[in-house]
């Protein structure tokens, strides 16, 4: 059971798992950095800590970005979307914040760009 405010935690909109999604977005320059999964329990540790908490679904436990790779999210501020299924951290990531060692998670495959490269 989590410790979360009651009126926050009636406004989360779970999957069946009881999970929702996180996106990490670096402050100052708005980049997608990962997405990930959280329930109310990682909310309340990433809104208490300011260190970016999740759920993994694989080891079915909780994990703190950075906390064995040292490349670590503190978070400035969270916000809850209209429908209450995702939420948006907005973050200073220190080091990569994706686990193949690249910055972002979202710079390998550009499936749609109107940029000239």
């Amino acid at each position: 059971m989590s410790k979360l405010d009651p009126k926050l935690a009636e406004r989360l909109r779970s999957n069946a798992d009881g999970l929702f999604c996180a996106v990490a977005q670096q402050r100052g320059t708005g980049e997608v950095l990962m997405v990930a999964w959280m329930d109310g329990e990682a909310l309340y540790r990433t809104l208490t800590t300011r260190k970016a908490t999740y759920y993994s679904r694989s080891r079915q436990s909780y994990w703190v970005k950075g906390e064995t790779s040292g490349n670590t999210q503190y978070v400035h501020e969270v916000r809850l979307d209209c429908d209450g299924d995702t939420v948006l951290l907005i973050v200073d990531q220190k080091g990569v914040a994706c686990h193949t060692g690249t910055r972002t998670c979202f710079d390998t495959d550009i499936l749609l760009s109107d940029s000239v490269e």
